[in-house]
This record gives C-alpha cells, sequence and structure tokens, in this order.
C-alpha cells in the first residue's frame, strides 16, 4: 500500500466522466489537487467518486478517525471537505470500504471489505450528512460469501454485487443481492475457481435484465480471469470469455496476447463491453480490451509498454503499466489511469479511441 495519503484530483477526463463536458477528445491538461488527505480525515483513495449537485461523495480505505477508513464528501471546488463516517473497526462498524458508493435520495450506499462480527466485511447505509449509519448485511465467510471490494449497483429497492472470498466452500466468492432495507440477502452465483472464474473483485453493471462483471481469477486456464454475465435473480451465469495463460518471456516478464486478471469492471457501450486487464499483454503491462456481449469478439485494443532496463522494468515506461481501474466512455474515447509506470514511475492517465488507435497520455503523476 505504501506510505502515501494520497489526493482528491481534478482533471478534464475525471470532469467528462461527471458529465460535465461537452462531447470531443480532451487535449487539455489542467490538473488540480482538490483535497490532500492527512490520514485523521482519510487515506489512500481507490475507489471513484460520484457527483450529486456540487458536493463529491466518496470513500478512504484507511485512515479516519480509527484507521480504518471513512465516507467523507467534498465541493467540486475543493471546499467543504466533511468525513462523514470513519469505521470503526473489526465489529458491527466495519472496516477498510475499498469500493465506491451510490448514492439514492438522500442516502449513500456501500460496502466494507472486512469487519463486522466474523470480519468478513458488510452492505453498509450512511445518510449525505453523516447520520444513520446502517449495517444492511454483514457477511459470515460461508455460502454468502466474504471481502466485498467492489461497489454496488441499484435496482429498484435491490442492490447487487460481488463477494471475492468464501461461497459455497470453493472460496472463490459470490455474485449477491440485498435489499435496501436490509432484508433478502441471497447469493446469486457462486464461484468455483473453474471455468466460471474466481475472486470478482470489482463491482457489477446492469444492461437490461443483464448483469455484467469480472472475476480476477480462475476461468478456462485457473488463474487469469473472466469477464462473465449473470441475470438478476441468479439464471443464465455465462462465461463471455476466460483470458490466456501468461507465458515468461526472455526477460523473466509474464505475457501474452489479451492481458490477465481483470480486478476492475466493465463499461458498456451498444453491444460491446470495455475494460483493463492488470497483467498480461505483449509486455506484461496489462492491457485495454473490448469484449462482446454475447462474447463471440474480444479484442486486445492496447498492451501497456514496458521498460526492461534495470531491476525495476515497470517502474518507468512511456505510457504506465497494471491498470487497476475501470475505463469511462464519452463519445468513441475511453478514459482511464494506469497504477504504476509513466515517465515518472508512478502512473498515468490516458485516452484512447474504442477502436484502439490514439492512445494518449493526458497526465503524467509526478511522483512523491
Amino acid at each position: 500500500m505504501g506510505s502515501a495519503i494520497k489526493s482528491l484530483f481534478l482533471l478534464p477526463a475525471l470532469i467528462v466522466g461527471l458529465g460535465l463536458m461537452p462531447a470531443g477528445r480532451v487535449t487539455a491538461q489542467t490538473f488540480t489537487t482538490l483535497h490532500s488527505f492527512t490520514y485523521s480525515d482519510g487515506a489512500d483513495p481507490y475507489a471513484g467518486l460520484i457527483l450529486s449537485g456540487n458536493t463529491l461523495y466518496g470513500t478512504a480505505p484507511y485512515g479516519g478517525s480509527a484507521g480504518y477508513g471513512a465516507v467523507f464528501k467534498v465541493n467540486s471546488d475543493g471546499t467543504g471537505f466533511t468525513n462523514l463516517y470513519s469505521f470503526a473497526g473489526f465489529t458491527n462498524g466495519g472496516a477498510y470500504p475499498y469500493a465506491g458508493l451510490i448514492l439514492s435520495g438522500n442516502t449513500l450506499y456501500g460496502a466494507a471489505e472486512s469487519g463486522g462480527n466474523s470480519g468478513y466485511g458488510m452492505v453498509f447505509k450512511v445518510n449525505t450528512d453523516g447520520t444513520s449509519f446502517t449495517n444492511l448485511y454483514i457477511f459470515t465467510g460461508g455460502s454468502d460469501g466474504g471481502n466485498p471490494y467492489g461497489g454496488l449497483i441499484l435496482l429498484g429497492d435491490t442492490l447487487y454485487g460481488t463477494a471475492s472470498a468464501a461461497g459455497n466452500g470453493f472460496y472463490g466468492g459470490t455474485v449477491y443481492k440485498v435489499s435496501t432495507n436490509g432484508t433478502g440477502f441471497t447469493a446469486l452465483h457462486s464461484f468455483t475457481y473453474g471455468s466460471d472464474g474466481g475472486e470478482p473483485y470489482a463491482g457489477l453493471i446492469l444492461s437490461g435484465n443483464t448483469l455484467y462483471g469480472t472475476a480476477a481469477y480462475g476461468g478456462s486456464f485457473f488463474e487469469y480471469g473472466t469477464v462473465f454475465k449473470v441475470n438478476p435473480d441468479g439464471t443464465g451465469f455465462t462465461n463471455l470469455h476466460s483470458f490466456l495463460p501468461t507465458y515468461t518471456n526472455s526477460v523473466g516478464v509474464y505475457t501474452n496476447s489479451e492481458g490477465a486478471n481483470p480486478y476492475a469492471g466493465l463499461i458498456l457501450s451498444g453491444n460491446t463491453l470495455y475494460g483493463t486487464a492488470f497483467n498480461g499483454g505483449s509486455s506484461g503491462g496489462g492491457t485495454v480490451f473490448a469484449v462482446s456481449t454475447n462474447g463471440t469478439s474480444f479484442t486486445n485494443l492496447h498492451s501497456f509498454a514496458a521498460n526492461t532496463a534495470g531491476p525495476f522494468p515497470y517502474w518507468t515506461n512511456s505510457d504506465g503499466v497494471f491498470p487497476e481501474a475501470g475505463l469511462i466512455i464519452l463519445g468513441n474515447t475511453l478514459y482511464g489511469t494506469a497504477e504504476n509506470g509513466g515517465p515518472s514511475g508512478v502512473g498515468t492517465m490516458f485516452a484512447i479511441n474504442t477502436n484502439g488507435t490514439g492512445f494518449t497520455n493526458l497526465h503524467i503523476f509526478g511522483g512523491l
């Protein structure tokens, strides 16, 4: 995790994701730090933000008053930062909210990866003013699953999400649903670590009556991950794509033709799902990919480059490595981030056309 506390930032690509700019490729590179975390107000924000009016809401999995993470809000101009809730730890309060939030009315919904009575995490809600924090469901680490890293989606009064662990004794995780009042929890699918995948770290997306998601591991080749779909009632589970195995190249890097281990979720445009794979690709630094919703067509849109000079080949390169987060789309352009790499070695923000052309670094993060 490192020692960095990290910060919130604003870049045109982020504004696009929030629907605040007209269509067209973002070319400006104005970068603004909106808030720098101090640990007491949160630390290491992994998830994206949501916008309501002029207020951004998010989570930090560490820091806060007890060190177990926080829910916060901040105005879109960087003023008015407020810690809405600090998690209490391995009690009913939960711990480590890696996932982002969703908003319905004046209520925020989210998941904490750990904590709760059993230590396997929980689904929670809290009002936008920080009041009325409620545990909706506490995972047991049994057939219900455990350790929900991914965020939630809302359909009617039902929340849908993924848990990365446990489930029917295979410890591959689950897809689940629970009502917004905490009743009716159901494990819709338990992963076997076989051809269906295992360890879904990302949340789901919904199109029509179909949920789409990724599993970081498992699949037809056991440990490289899958793209899947399932109906909201748990029927019709389908493995749309199993990522290919990686092989060690001449410099000891694990490469393949399409990427491996998709930690992030998907976005949908038309009949095409877009996502990122953390590992694999022609240089071993991950990929941006596209797959059709029926699974018949898979395309590696971009393999991140590698710099093989020196003992740490992934610390610096031209375009970034290890894309751990998902994408947003505007028109025919995809926007995303790479966790590491770039000329400074600490990550990039990029844009790429949906046909794989025009890859551009929008911002190169400058280091600690």
